[in-house]
């Protein structure tokens, strides 16, 4: 097409009406700007766009143009301020309506490689279509946010200070810009705060930019490293969230303690949950904007309130979220009183829920860190129960968690507490009295009997012999309640004898077995060949939940010695624990 064709073509759209103007004629506009960026003479479409003459053709398909001169920017080519230049004279000649449709269709259809260049490319430009809105504003503000937050999400979250500082993908720059972006709507809406005439416009204004908030807390606040020590750009992204909310006129404690009491006009119930969680979080242990927040709440309905998103947080497989669910949940007890949670609190759900989602990071969480901060929250938590708390909560835990370690460790917190109530003024029947020999009875248990697995009960097996000798020994304060010590004799009685059959018959099968082992390496090391009983030996046995049979016979000399030593061990506590009873019984009463 010769020059004076494409000027007759303009001349044509000069004197047609914009009604009737046919979808060829925008096709034909959006080619011959294409054309001049592809020609590199960006300089001479911004000439055409600012021309007086042209400004009812720009008015009219200018839209069209949006997208090609997005794709000559994000190219980085020469010529960008004539592109910038060329997109702002649109802004403020074509239709917001129209801007705005085509703004949207162009962050919908991002391509996946250039998603933070095409929104930090767009935001100034949709920012200003959106203030020259004169209807409907307040549903194209949510549109575009959720648009914006819709591809943002398809970006990584760097989650160490390296990745941060290197911003790979361009998300931190886009937070930042997206701070910026909101910030004239905030202010409107702060502006019409005080009036007492709002309109309903102001109202939907307000619950898009709550939902920018929560979505925000979700994605990326909730999967990035805060810390207030360290002024990252999404630490100031979420300080920008945090003060967003009481701009809007949003209450934190109404967000997090009464959000179920009213309709929810975030996102579906999970998702709010996690956005609830990253708030809690903000406030309660990097203590972003705690200076707002109300002081008359007591630090038990604090923690029961947050029982919620901790659950919530230790319900995940991420670290990010498991590291800020044990962070909340320690923050939450530090300031609860030692000895103070009543047992009614252990009927609800959440008080249930949360310790059996700590249990599992200790038992199966591969990250050391994250089971050493679970091991001492674990501990914070039953320091902060009641005695009779204590009592139901060991007894729930004995009963369910299936697990040696855990149950070991719920033993010697059982003794920590019957040397507690034995100081002055300590005394309870939960440790001392009758109630205790139903802890008791747990405690000195084997769930299979004689056919007990003695090497992965170990650790309970050991500590359980341990509290049974400090009982033994400290006879003096339970002989002083009636029944106690004389049901105490029976329970350890018959678990000690049990126990000495089963490790019996275990001493007896391990020998049986490391004699096996020794007499396979003989015959492979004369005759040179596989030996079929090291693919046979022990199947059954499994340590530490892995089969003896997969280790190298070296390896499983070493489990069976190490086994038969155990034995050794536990039937010396035995006979200490029997020469303390028939000391105690020479000495009269």
């Amino acid at each position: 097409m010769n020059e004076d064709q494409v000027n007759e073509i303009i001349q044509t759209w000069r004197d047609t009406p914009e009604d009737d103007l046919k979808p060829e004629d925008y096709q034909k506009f959006k080619n011959l700007g294409c054309a001049c960026l592809a020609e590199g003479d960006s300089a001479q479409l911004l000439k055409f766009l600012q021309d007086a003459k042209n400004q009812g053709i720009v008015k009219s398909m200018g839209c069209v143009l949006m997208a090609p001169l997005v794709n000559e920017i994000l190219r980085r080519e020469k010529n960008l301020d004539h592109c910038q230049a060329a997109m702002t004279h649109l802004t403020r000649t074509c239709s917001p309506n129209e801007l705005m449709h085509s703004l949207l269709a162009l962050i919908e259809d991002i391509d996946p490689g250039a998603i933070s260049e095409t929104i930090l490319a767009l935001l100034p430009h949709l920012q200003k279509v959106l203030l020259q809105l004169e209807e409907r504003k307040a549903a194209c503000v949510g549109l575009a946010l959720c648009a914006l937050q819709e591809q943002l999400t398809r970006l990584p979250v760097p989650y160490t200070q390296q990745q941060e500082e290197a911003d790979e993908h361009g998300l931190c720059r886009c937070c930042s810009a997206l701070a910026a972006f909101t910030k004239p709507f905030i202010e409107e809406v702060k502006r019409k705060n005080g009036n007492y005439a709002t309109t309903s416009e102001h109202e939907e204004l307000k619950t898009e930019l709550l939902k920018f908030c929560m979505r925000s807390l979700r994605e990326p606040l909730l999967e990035a490293d805060l810390n207030r020590h360290r002024k990252s750009t999404l630490w100031l992204f979420a300080t920008e969230i945090m003060v967003t909310l009481p701009a809007i006129k949003q209450s934190l404690p109404e967000l997090l303690f009464f959000s179920s009491l009213k309709k929810s006009t975030q996102t579906d119930n999970s998702q709010s949950k996690e956005s609830r969680a990253c708030l809690a979080y903000l406030l309660f242990v990097q203590l972003m904007s705690i200076d707002s927040f109300p002081a008359v709440f007591s630090p038990v309905f604090v923690l029961q309130c947050n029982m919620e998103y901790i659950n919530q947080l230790l319900s995940s497989k991420k670290e990010s979220h498991l590291l800020k669910g044990l962070a909340l949940y320690a923050k939450s007890l530090e300031n609860v009183q030692d000895n103070s949670l009543p047992v009614s609190l252990l009927e609800l759900k959440g008080f249930y829920s949360v310790p059996q989602n700590l249990q599992q990071i200790l038992t199966d969480c591969p990250m050391q860190h994250l089971r050493k901060s679970g091991l001492q929250v674990f501990q914070l938590f039953i320091n902060k129960l009641d005695a009779e708390a204590k009592h139901k909560f060991f007894r729930c835990m004995l009963k369910t968690s299936n697990h040696a370690g855990v149950e070991s460790y719920i033993v010697k917190n059982i003794k920590n507490q019957v040397e507690f109530s034995m100081g002055p003024g300590n005394a309870n029947k939960w440790f001392l009295g009758e109630e205790f020999l139903l802890l008791l009875g747990l405690v000195l248990y084997l769930p299979q009997g004689v056919e007990t697995d003695l090497l992965n009960s170990m650790d309970r097996i050991m500590e359980s012999l341990n509290l049974l000798r400090y009982l033994l020994i400290r006879d003096k304060e339970l002989k002083s309640t009636t029944g106690v010590w004389e049901e105490m004799c029976r329970i350890k009685d018959e678990y000690l004898q049990l126990l000495r059959v089963c490790i019996s018959i275990s001493r007896a099968y391990y020998s049986a077995e490391l004699k096996a082992l020794r007499e396979d390496q003989k015959l492979k090391a004369k005759e040179g060949r596989d030996a079929a009983r090291s693919a046979r030996l022990v199947k059954s046995i499994t340590v530490k939940h892995e089969e003896v049979s997969n280790m190298s016979p070296e390896v499983q000399h070493q489990v069976l010695q190490s086994a038969l030593v155990t034995f050794d061990l536990m039937e010396s506590i035995i006979v200490r624990i029997e020469e303390i009873t028939q000391e105690k019984l020479k000495i009269p009463n």
